[in-house]
């Protein structure tokens, strides 16, 4: 099996046991080790008092391509250290778009950068994510 076809099994099984990422309606676009494109639709129990997106909303599908992305390399991997940026409101309705960049990866840990863009190629929120690999293996 290739990396990438590994990284979707290992995705899957990921998936298929998270109900919060499946409560978020997350489309899963692309799946390779370090790497996760998600996909959703903010929709109207989503949003807060001021009428825009929780802002748990971008931390969750952030988080979850967090996952996604450092697991895929086929270690567990869990995040201990995490933070947001929201650099713009996100409306009922709009399509977010994660995109992941791997900063850095060692035997025991990960870094990450997870950008969450709206239609518009515009970046709505910064995450960070630091992640420790065990070592057991997914497979």
């Amino acid at each position: 099996m290739s990396p990438n076809e590994v990284a979707r099994q290992i995705v899957d099984q990921m998936f298929n046991n998270d109900p919060m990422s499946q409560w978020l309606g997350i489309e899963r676009i692309l799946d390779e080790p370090g790497q996760s494109v998600l996909r959703l639709k903010v929709r109207q129990e989503m949003l807060n008092g001021f009428g825009v997106a929780h802002g748990s909303i971008t931390y969750a599908l952030a988080d979850s391509a967090l996952a996604f992305a450092s697991n895929a390399h086929g270690l567990h991997a869990v995040s201990i250290e995490t933070s947001i940026s929201h650099l713009k409101p996100v409306k009922l309705g709009e399509v977010l778009t994660t995109q992941v960049e791997e900063i850095s990866l060692t035997k025991r840990t990960g870094i990450y950068l997870v950008s969450v863009n709206n239609e518009q190629d515009e970046r709505v929120a910064l995450f960070k994510g630091i992640v420790h690999r065990s070592e057991k293996s997914w497979l």
